[in-house]
């Protein structure tokens, strides 16, 4: 099972990080790139511990859904989101926010491919590298919007 870890340095309070990586509107800003849209559950505003949202997205040329949960929220200092229903065989995404003179922002994506053999093969030679390189292009973006918010 695949484990991709990112941190990012945001010189901008912890309060502020935390609540623009939980806005589905901010989501579907710093994630343009895929066409990413909430299109069942909550499609606006902050999400909250409970509630679920189904996002539509383009990847790798294809329309997906991918419905996911918040299962933990420790405000503002951590958040846990889980796959529901989607392409992967199951996956946990864990962001966690410390308070450095700024805000250090961690993310865990944990997920585990469908397909058994083929889908760990698919790891291995794109899904992984595709994976942390959205991970890593969303946390940028968060970063870039709470810098010029203040």
């Amino acid at each position: 099972m695949p484990v991709i870890e990112y941190q990012q340095f945001i010189k901008a309070p912890v309060e502020l990080c935390f609540d623009l990586a939980r806005s589905v509107d901010i989501h579907t800003q710093t994630t343009a790139d895929t066409k990413e849209i909430a299109v069942d559950g909550v499609t606006e505003g902050l999400l909250e511990e409970g509630d679920t949202v189904t996002w539509e997205a383009i990847h790798f040329g294809i329309k997906q859904r991918l419905k996911a949960k918040v299962t933990l929220m420790e405000k503002p200092n951590k958040f846990i989101d889980i796959m529901v229903k989607g392409a992967f065989h199951s996956f946990e995404h864990t962001s966690v926010y410390e308070e450095a003179g700024g805000t250090i922002m961690m993310d865990t994506f944990q997920y585990k491919s469908p397909f058994g053999p083929i889908g760990v093969l698919a790891d291995k030679l794109f899904l992984e590298r595709y994976m942390r390189a959205f991970i890593v292009s969303r946390a940028k973006a968060l970063k870039k919007i709470a810098e010029n918010t203040q």
